[in-house]
């Protein structure tokens, strides 16, 4: 053991953790509860013992922690806690799931078996296909939701632990945070987890950004607060009036909705007018919830003039997740827009804790809230469709995750919920998948509309269907719903697998007549001639005639096959005297981008990444490497759904400013004036001798927006470049931008 480390004193910590625990969820325990989450922590601590998370702490913190999430931060009960302290125990130590279910019983086995399973398919540096894992992690959600609960409370202690991680799985593990587990967070109502996964997401994967909006946060700490008091002053001294019960909040938003605001509206931290909300909770019985909540919104838009086009109420509507809140915008002193948040105390535990907060559950361990039930089989319809395509599906949900939504009528006045954006179509699909395929139209409001017309709320939806009609590849591009996109897929599928028999058959003649042999082989080099995936799609293109009979000459195609082969030389095969640099050294370590190494590697065109910028490698089929900036839209997909393929990158620390110019763009906006165009373009080619590629520029109502592809050599350059045209003239903001 390392002399550094005092066991007593780590003991002392371990009990003092747990006894935390016991308080946390004391208000849940009944008869016997406490007993059995003794026993469970009992057996983390002898399971675990001796073992270390990479930050040199004992393993026990882990699931202490984990535990404490899941009880005070979601409001999960004791049989949450058993399995929150045992949730890595069958995957990681001696003891087996059978040990569980004799000790603890079948619910909490069934939930750590979920748990385990989550972990080996998702977890592994290795994993192959991330999107593949989500699925059939997804799929334990309808066995018990409490595996999802605990996860994301696992995910989020791994996230706040995540400095002790190497940078690789610090972006491996913060971009798959943010692709799949922030959005699941916040499906399932989960707000301040979501928030928090968020903010730590971008901390990882925009260190810089991220620092820079947190000091901006600090440094106005003081100011923001008095605006606050100066806003609510008159609010609370009316609230005392009406003699209602309440809290009033000022509390700052995420780093990471700060972050994306300016990014959208490339705008700077000064100019983001909402930096915080004001949140009043009112306590009240739940039969006045709905007036005390109108009644305050009454008192406030009293003292400040309301935005009409930014009211929100989801107290009359809930959201699909439970969400209930009244929103308003209202112009408050010194002229500043403010957003303010009014609920119930019932309603903010909701919004903080989500469902979880209020799911109780029977023996049988099923949750009785209808909402969250449809969800489930909406969500396990989709899981169990064995055809459709794990990256498709990860992407639908994700849409569904995220969505605004509307509210529309059936003909008999039932309610339904879709997407915002959804079409006709989509509320065909709703109501059953046979009604989707055959529909050709709508009465909406008793009025005719085509199968695209996008719903809004409150409109009342006949379906009209004929039997003559089947579903096209047109209707892919205006539906919304997973499920909907899922049916015509699968309709698309059959009908192409139909067609591609006929070109089977072709093909099969075609091998059969040059006396070559049908077998997987030498259809897999027919496909790579003809740059193709899947079988089916050579068979489809046949019977199509997009490739035509007389252009598929087998033998000759086998012999092009067979030199390619004995041609190819390993990607990363050093030439005489150069440096070894296999992809299998290059795994293990950094590659520097500049270097003299003989293997292929370019930098994406998505995101164009210039020397200075953070960066990784991508190793991809058929193309080498292709380099990525980490910020990069693409990034946080590839970075999810492809972890093993992820290589550390950086540039050479002196790029030799003469070898190579590399592409960037830079966005000017400002006031139009005479000359102005003419000052910007002489500073970039006369005094900074910077290339341009192409320069566009669009004038209207004596604003200007120009976009402008210059070559240059590194951030730095391009920072000299920006700061030269800002300096240029007070009336222009500068920006670089992707270069798509």
């Amino acid at each position: 053991m390392h002399p550094t480390i005092d066991v007593e004193l780590e003991n002392k910590e371990i009990v003092k953790r747990y006894r935390h625990l016991l308080r946390s969820c004391r208000r849940l325990l009944e008869r016997g509860d406490k007993k059995k989450i003794r026993e469970a922590f009992e057996l983390a601590m002898v399971a675990h013992k001796g073992m270390r998370r990479k930050s040199g702490e004992p393993y026990i913190f882990h699931p202490l922690a984990v535990a404490q999430i899941a009880t005070e931060e979601i409001g999960l009960g004791p049989t949450s806690v058993v399995c929150a302290l045992l949730h890595d125990v069958v995957e990681d130590t001696h003891i087996t799931l059978d040990d569980i279910k004799h000790q603890f019983g079948d619910k909490v086995a069934q939930i750590i078996d979920g748990l385990t399973k989550i972990s080996t398919v998702f977890d592994t540096e290795t994993s192959s296909l991330q999107a593949e894992n989500f699925r059939k992690m997804l799929l334990t959600l309808s066995d018990d939701v409490r595996v999802i609960l605990i996860k994301l409370a696992d995910r989020l202690h791994n996230m706040r632990t995540l400095g002790s991680m190497s940078r690789k799985n610090q972006l491996k593990i913060a971009s798959e945070t943010k692709y799949i587990y922030a959005p699941l967070a916040h499906r399932l109502g989960l707000y301040a987890i979501k928030t928090e996964l968020e903010d730590l997401a971008l901390k990882y994967t925009e260190e810089e950004q991220f620092k820079f909006i947190a000091d901006k946060l600090q440094e106005t700490k003081t100011q923001r607060n008095r605006y606050i008091k100066q806003f609510t002053e008159p609010l609370i001294e009316e609230l005392n009036l009406q003699g209602l019960k309440y809290e009033v909040k000022g509390r700052p938003k995420s780093i990471y909705s700060i972050y994306n605001k300016m990014k959208k509206q490339n705008i700077p931290f000064e100019e983001v007018y909402d930096l915080f909300a004001i949140r009043v909770i009112i306590d009240t019985p739940l039969d006045k919830e709905k007036s005390d909540c109108w009644k305050v919104y009454s008192i406030v838009t009293d003292h400040y003039r309301p935005n009409p086009d930014r009211l929100r109420d989801w107290v009359s509507t809930p959201k699909s997740n439970g969400y209930e809140s009244l929103h308003t915008t209202v112009m408050g002193p010194q002229g500043r827009w403010v957003e303010v948040q009014i609920r119930t105390r019932r309603m903010d535990e909701i919004a903080e804790k989500g469902f979880a907060a209020h799911w109780k559950y029977k023996d049988n361990g099923a949750p009785t809230t209808n909402d969250l039930e449809r969800w489930l089989a909406q969500v396990r319809e989709i899981l169990e469709n064995p055809d459709s395509n794990a990256l498709d599906f990860l992407d639908d949900f994700k849409l569904n995750l995220f969505a605004e939504e509307v509210f529309v009528f059936t003909p008999k006045g039932e309610l339904r919920k879709l997407p915002a954006n959804a079409t006709a179509l989509d509320f065909a699909f709703d109501i059953h998948t046979s009604v989707g395929s055959k529909c050709i139209g709508a009465k909406l409001n008793n009025k005719l509309v085509p199968i695209n017309h996008k719903l809004s709320n409150g409109d009342q939806v006949e379906i009209i269907t004929s039997n003559k009609q089947k579903p096209n590849e047109d209707w892919l591009s205006f539906v919304v719903t997973a499920k909907a996109k899922s049916k015509i897929k699968d309709f698309l599928k059959e009908e192409k697998k139909k067609i591609a028999e006929d070109g089977k058959e072709i093909l099969e003649r075609k091998f059969h007549h040059q006396k070559v042999e049908f077998n997987s082989e030498n259809i897999n080099h027919v496909l790579a001639f003809f740059k193709l995936k899947a079988a089916l799609d050579l068979y489809y293109l046949i019977a199509t005639e997009k490739i035509r009979k007389q252009d598929i000459d087998v033998v000759a195609i086998l012999a092009h096959a067979t030199e390619k082969k004995q041609a190819n030389i390993a990607i990363g095969e050093p030439a005489a005297g150069k440096k070894k640099a296999g992809i299998s050294e290059l795994k293990e370590d950094t590659i520097i981008i500049g270097e003299d190494y003989d293997f292929d590697y370019s930098t994406a065109k998505c995101c164009n990444p210039i020397p200075g910028d953070d960066i990784f490698g991508f190793i991809t089929v058929g193309e080498g490497i292709k380099i990525h900036r980490t910020n990069c839209p693409n990034a946080v997909g590839l970075m999810s759904n492809y972890g093993y393929r992820i290589l550390k990158a950086k540039w050479k620390n002196s790029p030799i400013k003469s070898s190579q110019a590399f592409l960037a763009g830079v966005q000017i906006q400002g006031i139009d004036s005479v000359g102005i165009i003419s000052t910007i373009t002489d500073i970039i080619s006369k005094e900074l001798k910077v290339n341009m590629q192409s320069i566009t520029v669009e004038s209207h109502e004596g604003k200007f927006d120009g976009r402008i592809m210059l070559f240059i050599y590194d951030t730095s350059h391009l920072e000299e470049l920006i700061s030269k045209l800002k300096a240029s003239n007070q009336l222009i903001q500068v920006s670089r931008i992707d270069v798509n």
